[in-house]
């Protein structure tokens, strides 16, 4: 047993460089591979989260200017509706007005021709009756004989 003992002990002693080399290295991975290495991931956790923040923040000031150009427009259109419909009754107001004058026109020659036709057929009237006695006699002078009627 003791024996046993001694062997185990020479072992430990011949393990200790081991274990004092398996030690250093621990520590230098710790100190030159994974404290570096887990800072680098610690600082593109941030940058990656501070890319997705302005991202979202750019995507909802773009989805705002969206909104106001929106808005500009619709602005816009009504102000050209506007104008629009505003010409359109310049416009219906300029027509009927020339309409107006056209009918008013077109009435007073149409009242100065129907004077003009009564004028013409009342001095045809005239006419006719002052020479109605005249053409009386010659209807009779041509229908009936001279030797019945009368006198030439």
């Amino acid at each position: 047993m003791q024996l046993i003992v001694q062997e185990l002990g020479s072992m430990f002693v011949g393990a200790i460089p081991t274990m004092i080399l398996f030690i250093v290295l621990v520590l230098a991975y710790q100190f030159l591979i994974q404290g570096p290495l887990t800072a680098t991931l610690k600082r593109r956790r941030e940058l990656t989260e501070g890319a997705m923040e302005a991202a979202q923040k750019a995507i909802a000031e773009a989805e705002t200017r969206t909104s106001e150009y929106a808005a500009k427009l619709r602005q816009a259109r009504a102000e050209v509706y506007k104008i629009r419909e505003q010409r359109m009754k310049q416009w219906n107001a300029e027509r009927d007005s020339a309409l107006d004058v056209a009918r008013k026109a077109s009435a007073q020659k149409l009242a100065q021709a129907k004077a003009e036709i009564e004028a013409e057929t009342a001095s045809a009237r005239q006419a006719i009756q002052a020479s109605a006695g005249d053409l009386a006699k010659q209807v009779v002078r041509a229908v009936m004989p001279v030797s019945v009627g009368g006198a030439s």
